[in-house]
């Protein structure tokens, strides 16, 4: 094969391996045959540590290698590379002194049982925590590293760079998107993030299994959708008005009640999100708002006596806050409690003036207001 098309196809395959690290083996060998080599490897090197690792390598056999991390990495005088510019090809005589190193440990009891003689060697990254380089080696039937072999070595470094920096950025989205994922899931309130079409964007764990439920919220060919239709309505135009990289105007979050066919009660509380707002990351770059839904039980014992203090409310106005929370109306809340319904609105109407709500509903909402979002 032409020398071009021997270089066309190892950068095409470098640029893969970015994104299947799995290929790195397969490169490196590519790598080592286009300059010539005998064994290539990709390292890095902490700050201040005179220890070398071997990230991805071809060409080591097993035992070597298993020598090398265990003993003789440490006398790899390639922890030098560190001190060269990045992209610079450099040989083991550019770093120490060459008699020197041929008789140091590491080459007479490592290196020269395996036939070798020199390396060359590239820094690809350096930062203040870590160097990392590309290495091929030479045995005793290639010679010490030649000019071609910097030639061939200068043409390949760019992209191995480029595809380390891919790699690189690749695996912090990735790590991004995990945490994202994860503090998601750490929420005992089902979320979704919405696009303005109320499409599911994504959904926690919990939020998957209100759908799953499907008595308050469910999936309609990926559409959000909600049992009662004038709920269902509040959510489409809020949706709608909310652009991508744009808050609604006016519109800085509103809370809506929800009810299962059963009577059970949820809070859902939805957020317009804008272009900078921290929610959009990853695969929620296209959503537009979020939804965060759970029910509407007092899931701790201090919750009850912080809204009884904030609002000083009288033990029996506590019991029948909690009982419109948790009950329902006003018949249901008096046969629970045992009292006359007229008992039952003489109460609620001072939580009204108590907390400045008008509503039962707005009731619910305050109280699911004190209640944790983080799943037990």
């Amino acid at each position: 094969m032409p020398q071009y098309q021997r270089a066309s196809r190892l950068i095409a395959d470098i640029y893969d391996a970015s994104l299947d690290p799995t290929m790195w083996t397969v490169v490196l060998e590519e790598i080592a045959e286009f300059v010539g080599g005998r064994a290539a490897a990709l390292a890095l090197k902490g700050p201040g540590s005179a220890i070398v690792e071997a990230h991805y390598q071809f060409g080591i056999d097993p035992h070597s290698m298993r020598l090398y991390s265990e003993t003789y990495s440490k006398f790899d005088p390639l922890a030098a590379v560190a001190l060269a510019g990045v992209g610079q090809v450099v040989s083991l005589p550019d770093l120490v002194s060459y008699q020197e190193y041929c008789q140091g440990r590491f080459y007479q009891e490592w290196a020269a049982p395996q036939g070798w003689i020199d390396v060359a060697s590239a820094v690809l990254e350096k930062s203040a925590t870590r160097c990392v380089f590309l290495s091929v080696v030479r045995s005793r039937a290639d010679g010490m590293v030649d000019n071609e072999m910097r030639r061939r070595m200068s043409l390949v470094i760019p992209h191995v760079r480029r595809a380390a920096l891919i790699a690189k950025a690749i695996d912090l989205k990735h790590a991004e998107a995990a945490a994202f994922a994860e503090t998601l899931n750490g929420l005992s309130a089902g979320m979704f993030l919405v696009d303005r079409r109320g499409h599911i964007v994504h959904a926690n764990v919990a939020g998957h299994a209100l759908l799953r439920e499907g008595r308050v919220l469910r999936s309609m060919k990926g559409q959000l959708v909600a049992g009662e239709a004038q709920i269902n309505k509040i959510l489409r135009d809020t949706f709608a008005m909310v652009g991508p990289g744009d808050a609604a105007p006016g519109i800085n979050g509103i809370a809506l009640p929800l009810q299962t066919p059963d009577g059970e009660r949820y809070v859902a509380h939805l957020l317009p999100l804008s272009s900078d707002a921290p929610l959009r990351a990853g695969v929620a770059h296209m959503a537009v708002a979020a939804l965060f839904v759970r029910k509407a039980i007092l899931e701790t014992q201090s919750v009850p006596e912080v809204i009884g203090v904030t609002y000083k409310l009288t033990p029996t106005e506590l019991r029948v806050l909690l009982a419109v929370v948790e009950v329902g109306g006003v018949p249901e809340i008096a046969a629970a409690l045992g009292v006359a319904e007229t008992t039952v609105k003489t109460h609620v109407g001072r939580l009204f003036e108590k907390t400045g709500t008008r509503r039962q509903a707005d009731l619910v909402k305050l109280v699911a207001g004190f209640s944790t979002p983080l799943a037990d």
